[in-house]
């Protein structure tokens, strides 16, 4: 596939790092010498110094026989007309832009991206994203990621297990046998760094963190057997009034009455305007980083700190500062992946990467194939794809134990007809069915191939 990227900053480097390791034909353009040089010296991409949205930078990046445009650059318009050029004057076939600003994605100028005005294949706002998922770890203090899919019908969470976890050193058959009633498949496991794709006989350790596909309805009762049974937090302190902070004070308002939020905003005329928009949030002005501030918004007595500042220091040393001033737990933004991995020796409980939410919509129309939603695990060292199954699909028919899947592959659930099946041995997959798996990233060619129409077909 030959792809060009508009914009190398953060978001535009991880997509392009995870489609050049997959050996597509990727271009990545910015107006920056310096990103464009660090991305040609660390990437097998063409690098072109120039702006997205000019017709000959375009031209030149191989828009005439490109199959995507994507464009990532910071600024919303010239997202926009980099798909409006390589649509009118190259005839690219796929365009997706990211658009921050929520001004044009209100319901009423939906109209705005159709292929009459804006030809835009698909919009990927990061900040709703990013509020969403934001939102379900509030939800599930428990887990360490949560994704759902077959319309919202089927979550994937990613559990860590502790010491007293009562599910560890059995194996996973037994788990089976001793939970019948329970939908939930432990489809992969982190231990040590290294992730795998465990079989009936494998055990859970402490340490590990399982990744497990369940029915929407049983997340807090899987959660409970892994041994989590946090409460939902009722006292949340917010540092960071930007798009994505506004949008989960609104949203706790809204979905979760009794829960009480006070926000921390640096910009004065920004918290004055997000104060007259929420209706019972506490909107304090200063920094996240001020320790009488933090205690002005009773952070001793919180039970979460969500820090979602546009820098990765604050939010790092404001949810530090939070826990050892009484609060009970703290979830942070960060966006650099280099502080990923010293998030838990420093005293953060968990983190979300926004740049992972961005390129999991992103690889889900760069998938072949019927797939429905992709969501990258571990910096792209697996992929949880949920893929509608094809009468010409080799799943399609034989009982799931004679099905030749890979052994870096498993199947987590199938949704038929609105309901969500646990697969085992003797299940068949029909056509229509849409299938939750977890797949390693040498297997995700085996996928898409499953999902894909034969030739034969026709």
């Amino acid at each position: 596939m030959r792809v060009i990227i508009c914009g190398a900053g953060q978001v535009g480097y991880g997509i392009a790092e995870r489609l050049a390791a997959e050996r597509n034909d990727v271009s990545v353009i910015d107006t920056s010498p310096e990103l464009i040089g660090a991305i040609r010296d660390s990437l097998d991409v063409r690098g072109i110094v120039g702006h997205g949205a000019h017709p000959d930078v375009l031209e030149a990046a191989g828009a005439v026989e490109a199959d995507m445009v994507i464009a990532v650059t910071l600024y919303d318009e010239v997202n926009m007309i980099a798909c409006k050029v390589a649509h009118s004057l190259f005839n690219v076939p796929t365009k997706i832009a990211r658009i921050r600003s929520q001004s044009y994605l209100r319901p009423h100028y939906q109209d705005l991206f159709s292929r009459e005005h804006l030809p835009i294949d698909v919009v990927i706002s990061p900040e709703l994203e990013v509020g969403e998922m934001v939102l379900r770890r509030i939800a599930l203090p428990g887990a360490t990621d949560v994704v759902r899919f077959a319309d919202s019908k089927v979550a994937m969470v990613a559990i860590e297990c502790l010491e007293e976890c009562p599910v560890i050193n059995t194996p996973l058959a037994q788990l089976s046998e001793l939970f019948p009633d329970l939908p939930s498949t432990v489809v992969g496991v982190s231990r040590n760094g290294k992730l795998f794709v465990p079989h009936s006989s494998d055990q859970l350790l402490a340490g590990d963190l399982a990744y497990v596909v369940t029915t929407k309805d049983q997340v807090r009762r899987t959660l409970g057997l892994f041994g989590h049974e946090e409460t939902e937090a009722s006292r949340i302190v917010i540092a960071g009034g930007g798009n994505i902070g506004l949008y989960v004070a609104r949203a706790l308002e809204q979905r979760q009455i009794r829960t009480r939020v006070k926000l921390i905003e640096n910009t004065r005329e920004r918290a004055i305007a997000i104060a007259d928009q929420l209706r019972k949030t506490v909107v304090l002005h200063g920094s996240a980083l001020d320790q009488k501030l933090l205690l002005e918004a009773d952070i001793e007595a919180a039970d979460l700190m969500v820090a979602l500042t546009n820098n990765d220091q604050v939010n790092i040393l404001s949810s530090v500062m939070a826990k050892r001033l009484g609060c009970k737990s703290n979830l942070a933004l960060i966006n650099n992946p280099s502080y990923h991995d010293l998030t838990k020796t420093i005293g953060v409980d968990a983190y979300i990467n926004p740049r992972n939410v961005t390129i999991s919509r992103v690889l889900q129309h760069v998938r072949r194939g019927r797939i429905r939603a992709v969501h990258s695990v571990q910096k792209g060292a697996a992929e949880i794809i949920e893929a509608e199954a094809l009468e010409t699909s080799p799943l399609v028919g034989p009982q799931l134990r004679d099905a030749d899947l890979p052994s870096g592959m498993r199947i987590g659930a199938i949704y038929r007809d609105g309901q969500v099946l646990k697969p085992d041995g003797t299940m068949r997959i029909k056509p229509k069915d849409r299938v939750v798996i977890f797949a390693m990233a040498n297997e995700v060619r085996q996928v898409e191939q499953m999902f894909r129409v034969s030739l034969e077909f026709f």
